[in-house]
């Protein structure tokens, strides 16, 4: 089924330079010598090592885990030996460094525990969803949540659709295109197990209009399954965006500060559900994924696929290297990827992309006073004013900010893209946000703090009354011989 040319306000048409690897076979990394597997997660949910430094492991151990399902655990991408526990350059921008387990590869490709394979019309719910768990499964779409929780959550809410987003609408991106050329089967028996799980009545694959061999593959793994359904839809940035992905498919809008479970509706990726696939099917955890190499500066761009913790120096030599010097190192796409600090910097769970840019590529041009053309307005997908976001953001009112809906952003770069001043919008809404969530962490330590305080306070009243309690008990004790003595004429 094919939907209407613009199914949301707002959204734009970037320039897709899909064609540097949208032909080409996914393509296997050469396997690393060792490998960084960070011990603190994008959510801040930190891991605990299961394994001492100098011993041997297999792939496909479990490595670390964490207190809560929040903390999706780690297990090893390859055969080898935990060589250190140290701190490395993590691939946030800042360059900020964490906490990380060193493996050294023996070269053996062999998984270190075989599975026979599963029914999972044999298992329960609640089975799928603990298997899903037990792999260490997140979003591969990019915001990296834990599958298995979402999954747990959206069955208790009893939801009633599974939308799978093939929207990919992000410019270089073709790694979920690929997979759903190649891997269209095993995709699609990741939707049947998610839909059990979730004890859902159907499923909706949507596509991207622009990706038609990727179309026919996913309709013809889907032929004979009258639960899950394929829908084209247009290609429109941020299609990707799971609103947007909302409104594109059944006309509805989650409304703002609301999750698509209160539509009874759950949105994952077509690469989440290969992994689920795998994760049930074989009790394979998330070891490795699809990442796109490309930009101007790669020799060959094209797909690997790569163990998590892989530097990304080493995909981009798998690729030829550089033939230009890159401008910028970026982890997703262009629109609302991360500035990578360096090539040395591992991968993880949430990297779909590492793109090599050159300077004709970052279109940097110096930016001009707004002139209110409204061009930032009409862009935006959420339908709000960025102009004025900016406005108030560079004079650090942000009360006014969020007024304006600095909360509802999506930071999906549109505003940016068309504005013809050259303003770097999204900046401004990023230093907002921080300074927002930094006071907000602080006045959640003050409350901390006094609720101790007085916690503290009140403990040391109880102790106080507990003691002249004591004190007024035990001077009753010694009056009364004295009172005995008294009543019998002071003769014991």
């Amino acid at each position: 089924m094919f939907l209407s040319a613009r199914p949301f306000a707002g959204g734009i048409h970037p320039k897709g330079f899909k064609e540097l690897t949208e032909d080409k076979y996914i393509d296997r990394l050469d396997s690393p010598d060792h490998l960084y597997l960070n011990l603190q997660q994008r959510n801040g949910a930190k891991l605990v090592s299961l394994v001492e430094v100098g011993e041997t492991v297999f792939k496909g151990q479990l490595l670390a885990k964490g207190s809560s399902d929040m903390a999706v655990p780690l297990h090893s991408p390859v055969n080898g030996k935990l060589e250190a526990i140290k701190e490395v350059t993590s691939p946030h921008p800042a360059g900020l460094k964490t906490s990380c387990m060193v493996l050294s590869n023996n070269g053996d490709p062999r998984w270190g525990e075989d599975h026979r394979p599963c029914d999972f019309r044999q298992l329960t719910p609640e089975q799928i969803i603990q298997k899903v768990l037990d792999a260490g499964i997140v979003g591969l779409g990019g915001a990296a949540f834990p599958t298995g929780v979402k999954l747990r959550l959206a069955r208790q809410a009893k939801v009633h659709t599974l939308l799978i987003n093939g929207g990919e609408c992000e410019p270089y991106l073709t790694c979920d295109d690929r997979l759903m050329r190649e891997q269209a089967a095993e995709i699609v028996s990741g939707v049947q197990m998610m839909l059990k799980a979730l004890g859902a009545q159907q499923a909706i694959i949507a596509v991207e209009d622009n990706k038609g061999e990727a179309i026919a593959m996913m309709a013809d793994a889907i032929a004979e399954l009258p639960q899950i359904s394929l829908k084209s839809v247009p290609s429109l940035y941020p299609m990707g965006s799971e609103r947007h992905l909302i409104k594109a498919v059944t006309g509805e809008m989650v409304p703002p500060g609301q999750l698509s479970t209160k539509l009874g509706i759950l949105v994952n990726n077509v690469a989440t559900a290969r992994a689920v696939f795998h994760a049930v099917r074989f009790s394979r955890p998330l070891i490795e994924r699809v990442i796109t190499v490309s930009g101007a500066a790669v020799e060959e761009p094209g797909n690997l696929v790569v163990p998590i913790g892989t530097l990304v120096s080493q995909l981009i030599a798998q690729r030829g290297g550089l033939k230009v010097d890159a401008a910028r190192l970026v982890a997703g796409g262009p629109m609302m990827g991360q500035a990578l600090p360096s090539p040395f910097v591992p991968t993880d769970k949430s990297i779909g992309g590492v793109l090599a840019l050159t300077e004709s590529e970052l279109r940097q041009e110096q930016s001009h006073a707004c002139v209110r053309c409204g061009s930032c307005v009409e862009a935006c997908p959420m339908g709000l004013m960025p102009f004025q976001m900016a406005a108030y953001s560079r004079v650090s009112d942000w009360p006014q900010a969020q007024h304006f809906g600095l909360d509802n952003c999506l930071l999906c770069g549109a505003c940016s893209y068309v504005c013809p001043s050259k303003i770097p919008l999204v900046q401004y809404f990023q230093h907002a946000r921080g300074n927002l969530n930094a006071q907000r962490s602080m006045r959640q330590k003050s409350a901390h703090a006094r609720e101790l305080t007085q916690a503290r306070q009140l403990r040391l009243a109880k102790e106080a009354e507990a003691k002249k309690a004591a004190k007024a008990a035990k001077a009753s004790k010694r009056k009364r011989p004295a009172r005995r003595r008294a009543a019998s004429g002071g003769e014991e």
